[in-house]
């Protein structure tokens, strides 16, 4: 992965759109899949796998275009591209989830489970949680970071939240004010 730190703690799909950085692509190789997963793991009903390969990382690549394209059209009130949201519903049926009935021990439980490979059953899950943001009325109150160099996406929790991350744009754009104002003439 690159050495920049990906947003994350958005809705999860935002975050996997967030990948794509005005750094570059940080899902290049099936190692930055991994590491993308490892920092998501405790939003993800997957365990991370020991290893990806470059289909897995191609399932999730689709799915975050997929999931960007149909996000900038809703968030402008916009009908989505019909061939984003079939390719998003195709992700799910990949690798489709149930409920599966399993003995703990003590009691009947149910375990969410998918089929499919280590990359289909992510680009599944990651689909669906696109859906699901699509579908939510919120989805208009995502916003681009307003650092001038900046194209991540974010859900603000508070109305006058105008970066990405405070600590990331927000002290960037501070310094680069404080410099303006006091810089020699």
């Amino acid at each position: 992965m690159s050495d920049l730190v990906p947003l994350i703690g958005e809705p999860l799909a935002l975050d996997l759109v967030n990948t794509r950085s005005f750094a570059g692509d940080l899902l290049v190789r099936p190692a930055d899949l991994l590491a993308w997963w490892e920092q998501e793991a405790d939003r993800l009903p997957e365990a991370v796998p020991a290893q990806a390969g470059a289909d897995d990382l191609a399932a999730v690549r689709a799915v975050r275009e997929q999931v960007a394209r149909a996000l900038d059209h809703v968030r402008r009130g916009e009908r989505p591209p019909s061939a984003d949201l079939e390719a998003l519903n195709r992700a799910q049926r990949a690798a489709p989830a149930i409920d599966e009935a399993v003995w703990d021990g003590e009691a009947v439980t149910l375990v969410r489970r998918r089929e499919g490979s280590p990359g289909l059953r992510l680009a599944a899950c990651l689909a669906e949680d696109a859906a699901r943001l699509l579908a939510d009325p919120a989805i208009a109150r995502i916003r681009t970071c307003e650092a001038e160099d900046c194209v991540m996406l974010f859900l603000p929790t508070h109305p006058r939240r105008r970066w990405c991350s405070p600590t990331r744009c927000g002290n960037r754009v501070r310094v680069a004010r404080h410099y303006q104002r006091h810089k020699v003439r």
